[in-house]
């Protein structure tokens, strides 16, 4: 098994990090740190240590949860201006567990947490579409034709984005504000917010209600809730062909 899978697999960061761990020259295997990405260990005989101490593909127990992230929280691990962390809302959990991807620090809503490093690597994989759903209110009523450009790509900054829906749940003339209900599979960063700004009809409040087919339904504002066997088995399912 490649050493960036071992780790992940341990539950000790996801295949990315790990990476970055092995490159710090915090990993050792037997006894001596191992710099190549590609050192294959074997899983049975090999003694392998983080920071100095054993890890192994037992060493945890595996945790899934979505949280519904309140506004105001980062979820990168690291912040200059002392921002709140969603690890703060997850404080009770023993295991280690990291966000799977982003959300904004202005965006609330679903956001996948574990500490299964090796499916957060797939989940995160460009190859698959998981379809992130959102619920945001917009300045302006959208037009047909703003709509349709919606749909089918915009230019933002260097790139054009993929094909996308976004449907309109309300509308307020006298206020000049819409409600739109927004589904896309790629990841970037703000991505929502610019894709609006791009028709001209910037974002107000972004909340994030899916991912594929597991929903934030019922779980309260800065509550999380485990995901049940068949979320698992149905993300495992999703991500299996990018395994390598």
């Amino acid at each position: 098994m490649r050493i960036n899978k071992y780790i992940a697999s341990a539950g000790v960061a996801s295949r990315r990090k790990a990476e970055t761990l092995i490159l710090d020259g915090r990993i050792r295997v037997n006894g001596q740190i191992v710099y190549d990405l590609g050192h294959q260990v074997d899983e049975k005989n090999d003694l392998v240590e983080f920071d100095g101490k054993k890890i192994s593909l037992e060493n945890e127990k595996l945790i899934y949860i979505i949280l519904n992230k309140p506004e105001g929280y980062i979820t990168s691990s690291k912040d200059q201006f002392g921002r709140k962390d969603v690890m703060e809302l997850v404080s009770d959990i023993k295991e280690r567990i990291y966000p799977v991807g982003r959300l904004d620090y202005e965006t609330s809503g679903l956001l996948l947490m574990t500490n299964d490093g090796d499916l957060t690597y797939k989940i995160t994989h460009p190859k698959h579409e998981f379809d992130k759903t959102y619920i945001a209110s917009v300045k302006g009523i959208p037009t047909d034709e703003e709509l349709k450009r919606f749909e089918n790509g915009l230019e933002i900054e260097d790139y054009i984005t993929s094909k996308a829906k976004i449907s309109v749940l309300k509308t307020d003339h006298k206020k000049n504000y819409s409600v739109c209900k927004v589904s896309i599979h790629e990841g970037r960063n703000r991505q929502v917010r610019k894709m609006f700004y791009a028709i001209d009809h910037p974002v107000m409040n972004l909340k994030r209600v899916a991912m594929g087919n597991i929903n934030i339904n019922n779980v309260e504002i800065g509550k999380y809730r485990h995901l049940t066997d068949r979320e698992v088995a149905y993300l495992k399912k999703a991500t299996k062909k990018s395994d390598y």
